[in-house]
C-alpha cells in the first residue's frame, strides 16, 4: 500500500524551508521506507541522516539528503494529528452513549473512534476489536503507552454480546502480547445492570489480575442513559439504585483490599457516581493511587476537595464583599456547596451560590456537568438572583472554545442572563480564585 502525505505547512527558518519544501507538496517515503502515520514518520525522523522523498504538484520527486540532529524536527506540518484518518468503532455496544445522542448536532458528536493511536495520544479507550496483529506490532516496536482498553468484560461470549461484536471475544490474546512487552496499560468497565454486574464482576475483578504489573488502574463507571435512548436502542437497560451502587462499592473495595495488600495498589476503582448514589462517603486520597483514572469521573470530587483545601490554607482571608453564583451538574453541586462554606470561614462577605442544574436536554438521569447545553442554563438561570458572575466549570465547552455542546456560545449566555460569565479551570486553586474574585492564575 502506497502512504502519501500532503504538507500543508512549512515552519520558517526550519530545514523543510531552507530545501524549498512547500505546502502542495507530498511526503512520499523516509529513508526507503512508506509512512504509515506520524508515528513511522516521527520513528523514521529520529536520525542523523536522512533521504527524504518529496513529490512537488507537477509529479516531480526530489530526493533530499538531510544532516541534523536526531532530535531536530524536519518542521512540516500534515494537518489532523496521525496523518491518517482516524478509525471508527466497528462496534454497536448497548451502552454507547453515542448512539444515545439526539438528532441533528454537529458531525464530530456522533463519530465512533476506536483508534490505538489515539488512545496514546488524548488518552482515548479502545476496545482493540479493530486492531490486527501489524497494529499491536506498531505499538510494541514504538513503545506506545499507556494503552487504554474498554473491557467491559473478561468474559469472551458476554463481550460479544455488549458489543454485537462476534471477534469482540478475542481481546485477552491482544492484551498479553502487549502486557509481556512491557506496554503500560489502563482499562476501564462500563457496568451495565443484569448484564456485567455481580458475579461477572466478579471474574473480570479476579481476571485482571494476570495482567499486573502492566495494568495499572481499572475503573467501573456505571453506563449513562439519556432519555433519547429508547428512541435508539433495542437492548433496555435498568438504571442502577442506591442499594446496586452500594453492592458495587462494596465489591470493589474488596478487590481492592486484595490487590493492596498483594501488590500495593489499589488497581480497580469505582467512579465518584458509585459513592454520590450511594450516599457513601468518598474514599481517602490515598486510595485513588494518584489519580489515574480522572477522566473517568475517578477522584475528581477527593482531588478538587483536597486541592482546594489546600489552595485555601495559604490565603489569609479579609473581609471583601462579592456576589456570584456557581451553576454546575447534580452530581457535583452538594460538593460544591460545602466547599463555599468552607471558603466563606476565610471570607465571611462573599456570597456564592451553588445552583445544581437539571439536564432536560438529554434526560434526568444525566446529571455530570461536562453534559450541561447552553440552552438548559438558559432557561433553569433567567430570572434567578446570581450576582456579579456567573461561575462555570471548564468541562461545559468544547477543548479550546466557549461554546457548549448545543452550540450556544458563552456570549449568548451572557446576552441572556445579562451577567458575566468566569470559566473556571478544573484545578482547586481556580475554584477558590474564582468564587472570591481574584484575577484568572
Amino acid at each position: 500500500m502506497e502512504y502519501l502525505h500532503k504538507i500543508e505547512s512549512v515552519d520558517a527558518g526550519s530545514i523543510a524551508e531552507e530545501l524549498d519544501i512547500e505546502p502542495g507538496d507530498v511526503l512520499v517515503s523516509v529513508n526507503g521506507k512508506k509512512v504509515e502515520d506520524i508515528f513511522d514518520y516521527r520513528y523514521l525522523c529520529d536520525d542523523e541522516k536522512l533521504l527524504v522523498v518529496i513529490r512537488k504538484p507537477d509529479g516531480e520527486e526530489w530526493e533530499l539528503e538531510i544532516e541534523k540532529d536526531p532530535d531536530e524536527d524536519l518542521g512540516i506540518g500534515f494537518g489532523g494529528g496521525l496523518m491518517s484518518e482516524y478509525r471508527s468503532c466497528r462496534n454497536h455496544c448497548i451502552f454507547c452513549f453515542v448512539n444515545q445522542m439526539p438528532k441533528g448536532m454537529r458531525d464530530t458528536l456522533y463519530f465512533h473512534d476506536d483508534d490505538a493511536r489515539l488512545s496514546f495520544l488524548q488518552g482515548n479507550y479502545i476496545t482493540m476489536t479493530n486492531m490486527s496483529d501489524h497494529d499491536i506490532d506498531r505499538i510494541i516496536l514504538y513503545h506506545l503507552e499507556p494503552i487504554n482498553i474498554s473491557f467491559h468484560t473478561m468474559n469472551p461470549e458476554l463481550r460479544k454480546k455488549m458489543l454485537h461484536n462476534r471477534f469482540a471475544g478475542d481481546i485477552m490474546p491482544k492484551v498479553m502480547r502487549l502486557k509481556k512487552a512491557g506496554i503500560r496499560l489502563n482499562g476501564q468497565i462500563v457496568l451495565c445492570k443484569g448484564w456485567n454486574d455481580g458475579e461477572d464482576l466478579e471474574h473480570s475483578l479476579k481476571t485482571f489480575e494476570q495482567l499486573l504489573p502492566e495494568l495499572e488502574s481499572v475503573s467501573v463507571v456505571p453506563v449513562g442513559m439519556t432519555k433519547f435512548r429508547d428512541e435508539n436502542h433495542q437492548v433496555q437497560l435498568e438504571p442502577f439504585k442506591k442499594e446496586d451502587a452500594a453492592a458495587v462499592i462494596d465489591q470493589i473495595e474488596r478487590w481492592q483490599n486484595y490487590y493492596f495488600q498483594k501488590y500495593g495498589t489499589h488497581l480497580v476503582h469505582a467512579s465518584d457516581e458509585w459513592y454520590i448514589l450511594a450516599d457513601r462517603p468518598l474514599p481517602p486520597e490515598d486510595n485513588y493511587d494518584g489519580y489515574q483514572q480522572l477522566e473517568n469521573g475517578v477522584g475528581m470530587v477527593r482531588l478538587l476537595i483536597e486541592e482546594t483545601r489546600a489552595s485555601l490554607a495559604q490565603l489569609n482571608g479579609d473581609g471583601r464583599h462579592r456576589k456570584a453564583a456557581i451553576a454546575t451538574g447534580k452530581l457535583a453541586a452538594p460538593y460544591l456547596a460545602k466547599l463555599v462554606k468552607e471558603i466563606q470561614g476565610k471570607f465571611p462577605n462573599i456570597s456564592c451560590r451553588v445552583i445544581p442544574i437539571r439536564n432536560d436536554f438529554f434526560g434526568e438521569m444525566i446529571t455530570v456537568s461536562g453534559l450541561i447545553t447552553g440552552s438548559d442554563l438558559k432557561k433553569q438561570l433567567r430570572g434567578q438572583e446570581l450576582g456579579e458572575e456567573l461561575l462555570l466549570p471548564v468541562n461545559m465547552f468544547r477543548a479550546g472554545e466557549q461554546v457548549f455542546l448545543d452550540d450556544v456560545t458563552v456570549q449568548e449566555l451572557e446576552q441572556t442572563l445579562q451577567i458575566k460569565v468566569r470559566i473556571v479551570k478544573s484545578t482547586g486553586q481556580d475554584f477558590v480564585h474564582a468564587v472570591i474574585g481574584d484575577q484568572e492564575q
